[in-house]
């Protein structure tokens, strides 16, 4: 299938955060995509474009639309769907109250398809293209997510929770079974099209030392697997790993111990790193998925995103949704809500760099850069088109703007899945549905 866009491109000439920010973003405001197979065969002037076209090429016209990459969302759990705006808890005690009540509802593999349908209808409606996913403890959880993604062909991380103590009964498993059951499910969903698993340990409070060396050795049956969990969201969740890993000198070590500190590795949160820690992800390549609406709803802390950022040792980092503490799936949200955690902390998160984070510094941060988050030549044909004029408020800031960073930052402070004029994968248009 072959097919033509037509709208304003966004492209990147380098990284915001290494070169100055306002002339990051290249823009083609006549611009035109072909997508041809699934990737993107040539960008450019839409009039020279057009004219290398046959006649009878399907085009889609977005003008006075953004045209660039699929929003990549490296932190989210789909069966927290329906625990979203779950009142007044931190950490801890919400996941004893709401989470873990939640999740034992996936022991069902109908109640999970149900929700992995509706998660990847809320995630598309928000221009969200790859998500690295946390399922449930069940391996059928981990089924239904990724059938669902395959039937739709998005690029998806997923990976079942393990999770062997300081759990509910029914959310644990051991060891040996959470070994056996994600090699079995590493063996049928990597590499089955689009589809990448990430090794799971929820959190270090949740999984036994043995447990955890085990998640190592799961990283050693393929070289692309990626693993996911959370790391130093809070003060109190620090204080309790402390205290359950006595032999280990901080959070990030009692990970490195069980070799879990690896290129591919996604740490949620780290809102309280330290100066080493910083040094040892960026030695490493790991990433931190920062999760600016959720570590706000558990009051959870302020990640310093300019330290993590710092020239002399940038760490890897992409923007997190984290339903269901987050509130939102649309990156624009949590944009808007780093930018306001770096004005707290007396810096500013300029639009092209928070745009970078949500798209192609998110593909960088996971290793993924060379299939998706740019709009160029070669890449997958995962894309997002934004309509800054999608609403009234909108629409009359944007027409005051005084430049294309100014449109972005516009989007950042108003916009939402309103805004999402249609989303694409691998170039298939996949919202709004196809009439």
């Amino acid at each position: 299938m072959v097919r033509l866009l037509r709208g304003t491109l966004l492209q990147f000439r380098h990284d915001p955060f290494l070169g100055p920010p306002e002339d990051a973003l290249q823009v083609e405001e006549d611009g035109a995509v072909i997508v041809r197979g699934g990737c993107i065969e040539s960008v450019g002037p839409y009039d020279a474009l057009r004219a290398r076209c046959a006649s009878d090429i399907p085009e889609d016209d977005h003008r006075g639309c953004l045209i660039g990459p699929g929003f990549i969302d490296a932190h989210v759990h789909y069966p927290q769907l329906r625990a979203i705006a779950s009142y007044g808890e931190q950490l801890l005690n919400w996941l004893e109250r709401y989470i873990f009540p939640e999740e034992a509802r996936f022991a069902d593999i109908r109640y999970a398809r149900e929700i992995a349908r509706s998660f990847m209808d809320e995630l598309l409606r928000n221009g969200t293209t790859t998500a690295a996913v946390y399922c449930t403890v069940h391996p059928q959880s981990v089924d239904a997510f990724f059938e669902e993604s395959s039937h739709r062909n998005t690029r998806m991380i997923a990976g079942k929770v393990l999770m062997d103590r300081n759990a509910p009964e029914a959310l644990r498993d051991t060891a040996r079974t959470g070994f056996d059951q994600s090699r079995d499910l590493i063996e049928k969903w990597h590499g089955n099209g689009r589809q990448l698993y990430a090794v799971t340990p929820r959190f270090a409070p949740t999984s036994t030392p043995e447990q955890l060396d085990a998640a190592g050795k799961l990283l050693d049956l393929a070289p692309d697997l990626f693993m996911q969990t959370h790391l130093l969201e809070t003060k109190a969740e620090e204080e309790w790993v402390r205290a359950l890993f006595p032999r280990r000198s901080g959070y990030l070590d009692v990970y490195d111990h069980a070799r879990l500190v690896r290129q591919r590795s996604i740490f949620g949160h780290g809102v309280h790193l330290t100066e080493h820690d910083r040094h040892h992800c960026h030695d490493a390549g790991c990433a931190i998925a920062h999760c600016a609406r959720s570590n706000q709803f558990l009051g959870s802390g302020l990640f310093d995103l300019a330290s993590a950022k710092q020239a002399s040792r940038p760490l890897r980092v992409a923007l997190g949704s984290d339903i269901g503490a987050g509130d939102s799936l649309s990156l624009l949200r949590v944009a808007n809500e780093s930018y306001k955690v770096a004005q707290i902390r007396g810096h500013k998160l300029h639009p092209a760099q928070a745009y970078w984070l949500a798209t192609t510094g998110g593909a960088e941060a996971l290793h993924l850069d060379h299939l998706i988050g740019a709009v160029q030549p070669g890449r997958e044909a995962d894309l997002c088109v934004l309509d800054p004029r999608a609403t009234e408020i909108s629409a009359r800031r944007v027409a005051h703007a005084t430049s294309w960073n100014d449109v972005l930052f516009a989007l950042m402070m108003l916009g939402d899945d309103r805004h999402i004029r249609a989303t694409y994968v691998a170039g298939e248009r996949v919202y709004p549905s196809a009439p």
